[in-house]
C-alpha cells in the first residue's frame, strides 16, 4: 500500500498537472494556474501534507452527449490535480490488478474501441466452440449508474484493497465531497433514500433555498472527475468477478454500466440475472428493465451503438447503429447553422467530423460513410466552392488555426 507522500510529492503534482491540462489548455483558469505552477504545487503539496487541503465548489452543468442528457460535476484545475494524483498514484495502481481483463474501461490501453473488439473476439470463439450461431445474450444495463454509486459500499470495498491507512481516509474524504444535500426529504423519503433511484438532473431543478444542509446522502460520484471514473469502474467488480470466476463464463465483457454475457442456454441467463439482481441490491444500482434484455445471437443486437450479427457461417457483421447515424446527421446540420452564425469556425466542424468517422471506420459501414461523406461535403465543401463558408471569414480563421 502507497503512503501519503505519493500522492502529494511534487514530482507527482506536476505530472498531474500536465496530464489534467490536456485539451483543456485553453482554459483561462488553466493558464492562469500555470503562470505561478510552482507557487501552486508547493501550496498543495502543504495543505495535503498538514491536513487542511479542501476541495472547492463543484461547478454543476447539464451536458448534451450522444443524445443523452448528463448533469456534470466540474471541478477547478487545481482540485483535478489533486484527484489525477491520487488516481494515477494510488488508486489506479493498487486496484487495477483486481479488475477483470474484460472490464475495457478507462483504463490505459483499453477504452470503446477494445471492448468492441473483445465482444467481436468473445462471439468468434463461440461460434467456433459451438459450431453454429444458435445461442443467446444477455444485455444488461444500469439506470442512472454514476448517481447511484453508495458511498459506504465503496469505500469497503477500497479499504479491503487499499488498508486503513492516512491515504485511504484522504480518499474517503474526496468521496464524500460528492454527498448530496437532501434536506427537502421527510424523514420517510430520507430513510428510504439509499433503496430508491437518485436522478442528479432532477434534482438539479429543486429549489435550492430548501437545500439547508440538514440532511445529506452518502450517495453518487458525480460524472466530470477521474475518481468517479476509477470507482465506476471498479464499483461492480464483484458481479465481474462472480461471472467470470464463480460462474466460469468465458463470453462476459463489461463497459463501465453496460455489461453482455453469451450463452447457448436461455434460461441459465435468466436465471443468472436474477442472481446478478441480488448482488446490484446489495450494491444499491438498479437494473435498466428497458434496456436488460436477452437476445437471439442470429437476430443481431446493439452493444455501445454498434449493430452485431453472428451469421450462420461464423462471420461477425459489426455496423454503425441507425440511432448513431441520425444523431450525427442532426448534428452536422446543426454545425452547419453555427458555422454560419459565427459560433464555430470551418476547422471545428472539420475535426468533429473526423473525430466521429474515425471511430467508425473500424466497422462493417462502408455505405453509410459513403452517404455521410456526402452529406458533409454539401453542408461544407461545395458552399465553400461555389462561394465561401460565412462568406470567407469562418474559412480563413480555421486555417490560421
Amino acid at each position: 500500500m502507497k503512503d501519503m507522500e505519493s500522492i502529494y510529492d511534487a514530482n507527482a503534482l506536476l505530472n498531474a498537472f500536465r496530464e489534467s491540462k490536456k485539451g483543456t489548455s485553453w482554459k483561462e483558469s488553466v493558464q492562469r494556474y500555470e503562470m505561478n505552477l510552482l507557487r501552486n504545487i508547493n501550496q498543495t503539496q502543504k495543505e495535503i501534507a498538514n491536513g487542511t487541503y479542501e476541495q472547492k465548489d463543484f461547478y454543476e452543468f447539464p451536458l448534451n452527449e450522444r443524445g443523452k442528457t448528463r448533469h456534470i460535476k466540474s471541478m477547478h484545475i487545481s482540485d483535478r490535480v489533486v484527484q489525477r494524483s491520487v488516481c494515477d498514484n494510488l488508486l489506479i495502481p493498487e486496484l487495477e490488478r483486481y479488475l477483470i481483463y474484460d472490464n475495457g474501461a478507462s483504463m490505459k490501453g483499453r477504452g470503446i474501441h477494445f471492448a468492441r473488439k473483445r465482444l467481436t473476439t468473445h462471439l468468434h470463439k463461440y461460434f467456433r466452440k459451438n459450431g453454429s450461431n444458435e445461442g443467446y445474450i444477455l444485455l444488461i444495463d444500469f439506470t442512472k449508474f454514476f448517481d447511484n454509486i453508495c458511498h459506504e459500499p465503496l469505500v469497503k470495498e477500497m479499504r479491503a484493497k487499499l488498508g486503513d491507512g492516512e491515504a485511504m481516509k484522504f480518499v474517503e474524504k474526496l468521496i464524500d465531497t460528492f454527498k448530496i444535500d437532501v434536506s427537502y426529504m421527510t424523514d420517510e423519503e430520507y430513510a428510504e433514500c439509499l433503496n430508491t433511484i437518485y436522478n442528479a438532473l432532477e434534482y438539479a431543478e429543486i429549489d435550492k433555498a430548501k437545500l439547508t444542509g440538514e440532511k445529506y446522502m452518502k450517495k453518487s460520484v458525480g460524472i466530470g472527475s477521474q475518481i468517479s471514473q476509477i470507482s465506476g469502474v471498479f464499483y461492480p467488480t464483484r458481479i465481474d468477478t462472480y461471472c467470470k470466476v464463480v460462474k466460469s463464463l468465458k463470453y462476459y465483457g463489461r463497459y463501465m454500466d453496460d455489461i453482455y454475457i453469451i450463452h447457448k442456454d436461455k434460461e441459465y441467463l435468466k436465471e443468472l440475472l436474477t442472481q446478478i439482481q441480488g448482488m446490484c441490491d446489495e450494491l444499491g444500482l438498479f437494473i435498466n428493465p428497458k434496456k436488460t434484455q436477452i437476445i437471439k445471437l442470429s437476430k443481431g443486437f446493439t452493444f455501445l451503438k454498434i449493430k452485431y450479427i453472428l451469421t450462420d457461417t461464423g462471420k461477425v457483421v459489426e455496423r454503425i447503429s441507425r440511432d448513431g447515424i441520425t444523431r450525427m446527421r442532426r448534428k452536422l446540420k446543426k454545425l452547419r447553422k453555427k458555422l454560419d452564425a459565427g459560433e464555430v469556425t470551418f476547422e471545428d466542424v472539420r475535426c468533429a467530423y473526423a473525430s466521429w468517422r474515425g471511430d467508425k471506420k473500424h466497422y462493417d459501414s462502408y455505405t453509410t460513410l459513403k452517404n455521410m461523406d456526402k452529406l458533409f461535403n454539401e453542408l461544407f465543401i461545395e458552399p465553400f466552392i461555389e462561394g465561401g463558408i460565412g462568406n470567407g471569414r469562418k474559412a480563413d480563421n480555421g486555417a490560421k488555426d
